[in-house]
């Protein structure tokens, strides 16, 4: 691995690890803070996602493109922007970083490390949410780069995914990695190990849709990168 890739795989699992810690995290601080009501609990709980969205992407763009999303690496591949084992990298550093990422979530609030969840997460419409949900935040990322505002970028995707927690009805996972980090935690945000692979295979499916759509109507294509990453190696 070279010294680029190397900064930018540790990007990509530090960015994905606060990601996660702070979905598991402020999902538990709002099931304390308003015991009772889900509704109250859903919307912090969204709008701490979408404001770290936010930031995260904005720190960490510059170096690696914060996908922080193997469904996002995966469509850099399918564009030929990035090589295969640098997606490969990517992916692997991502599942780790959302797993230790649940994990911290878990220690802060004085909970098991591990503590597998129970929550199902199990029918059709629930994997029709995620085709759709994933599907749109491509879609989402492609067109606003593509259409020349990169720097609008983590600005669209903050605010896709907090609408998104509100009008799927699986509050929106849309990230492979993020679905497997949350398998650690028997909290709020979390989603039971037995849930995971139809929801991984839901998003898969719709990042795929979201791929064939940018091809035909986001003329040709050159990625998704959220913030345009160095392709020098740094200083």
């Amino acid at each position: 691995m070279n010294r680029t890739l190397g900064r930018q795989v540790i990007a990509e699992a530090t960015g994905s690890a606060l990601l996660v810690a702070v979905v598991v995290g402020s999902g538990i601080f709002a099931q304390r803070l308003s015991p009772g009501d889900k509704g109250l609990q859903l919307l912090q709980n969204s709008i701490a996602t979408g404001a770290a969205l936010v930031a995260l992407i904005l720190a960490f763009g510059w170096v690696s493109g914060a996908h922080f999303n193997p469904a996002v690496t995966l469509a850099e591949r399918a564009f030929g922007t990035i090589t295969t084992a640098t997606a490969a990298a990517y992916i692997a550093a991502q599942v780790v970083g959302c797993c230790i990422g649940s994990i911290i979530a878990n220690l802060m609030f004085e909970l098991p490390a591990v503590e597998l969840s129970t929550r199902q997460r199990s029918s059709g419409a629930l994997w029709l949410a995620e085709i759709v949900a994933t599907f749109g935040l491509l879609v989402v990322i492609t067109g606003v780069v593509r259409s020349g505002r990169p720097s609008a970028a983590p600005f669209a995707v903050g605010g896709y995914i907090a609408a998104a927690y509100w009008f799927t009805s699986s509050t929106s996972f849309a990230n492979p990695a993020v679905t497997l980090g949350r398998t650690l935690t028997d909290t709020f945000a979390g989603i039971a190990p037995a849930s995971a692979p139809a929801f991984i295979a839901a998003q898969l499916v719709g990042a795929s849709l979201a791929i064939a759509f940018a091809r035909y109507v986001f003329h040709e294509p050159e990625g998704i990168q959220l913030v345009t990453a160095h392709e020098e190696p740094l200083p």
